[in-house]
């Protein structure tokens, strides 16, 4: 029986479809929402919660990706967005798309498929819920915050890692693959690095949960599709004005990445800003200009 009811006691006829399912759901728990009915549902008609929470997160995974790709796809295709391309002149062509596209496809079923299966095993251990009713939805925002702060600090020390020597050499070079970045090159990555980064996304939420003991597997869902999101656009080689960066300044977005793959250096941090800016790694001309200034008045200092 599935452990998604809080009430164990809770026993409930097999539903031959998940149509049925989600008919038996909406009729007995009608306290639910209905994001919540579906999602007890599937777990109801699946009757296994290793492979209901395997397959969810894999189908996940795959619809939020590529899905959030296919709009970067269309867009490159027409011409009144080059205006707010950041590198104009490099657009990607249709061999690069798909040559991408098979690329990050194998990887995701040879290096990240095996991880997702065994991971309803480890929910279990650690205390990941996936009971319903789902918690309030500001204790998700709240651990959603956290977990791209955390996040953020992960990815900007990693990658950062992986612009030394035999890390770039080995690992990191093929990411780098393309100057112009386009969508489907967030998770165009070396399998090692694609691990590395991944312990930022889902180790972050797992340390949480083994200090806390409270998230909720909905909520990691919701973690990973917003993750997927930032990485996406991050790479998608437009600014636009109505692009989150221009609201929140200390958000890092496309015009924050697009410079790394174009100067192949600094601009290390994944969400924000705040880590380049106090390290003093940012990318690109201006970048250089203040750094060369700083470095200027710091010698005129010393010689007084």
């Amino acid at each position: 029986m599935s452990q998604v009811f809080q009430n164990t006691t809770t026993v409930l006829p097999v539903s031959s479809t998940f149509k049925d399912a989600v008919e038996l759901i909406t009729q007995t728990q009608p306290q639910l929402n209905i994001i919540e009915q579906y999602w007890a549902s599937w777990y109801h008609y699946m009757q296994n919660d290793i492979l209901a929470t395997g397959l969810l997160f894999f189908v996940l995974h795959e619809v939020m990706y590529f899905g959030r790709c296919l709009p970067w796809f269309i867009i490159d295709k027409i011409p009144f967005f080059r205006k707010w391309k950041i590198q104009p002149t490099k657009i990607p062509s249709d061999k690069e798309q798909w040559e991408c596209f098979k690329s990050v496809l194998l990887q995701h079923f040879l290096v990240e498929a095996i991880p997702i299966w065994t991971f309803h095993p480890m929910c279990e251990k650690l205390g990941i819920s996936i009971q319903v009713p789902f918690p309030h939805y500001l204790t998700m925002l709240r651990q959603i915050t956290i977990f791209f702060v955390l996040e953020d600090m992960w990815h900007y020390w990693a990658h950062r890692l992986f612009h030394y020597g035999v890390f770039y050499k080995y690992i990191h070079k093929q990411h780098h693959r393309y100057a112009a970045p386009f969508g489907l090159t967030a998770e165009y990555a070396h399998p090692v690095e694609v691990l590395s980064l991944g312990v930022g996304t889902v180790g972050m939420p797992i340390a949480w949960v083994y200090f806390t003991g409270d998230l909720h597997l909905f909520t990691l869902c919701c973690w990973i599709t917003l993750r997927l999101f930032q990485a996406v656009d991050s790479h998608s080689g437009y600014d636009f004005p109505w692009s989150l960066n221009k609201f929140i300044p200390f958000w890092a977005g496309a015009e924050h990445h697009d410079l790394h793959h174009h100067y192949f250096i600094g601009n290390y941090a994944s969400s924000f800003r705040w880590w380049d800016y106090t390290l003093d790694t940012e990318s690109g001309g201006e970048a250089k200009v203040s750094r060369e200034e700083k470095m200027k008045k710091k010698a005129e200092k010393k010689a007084k």
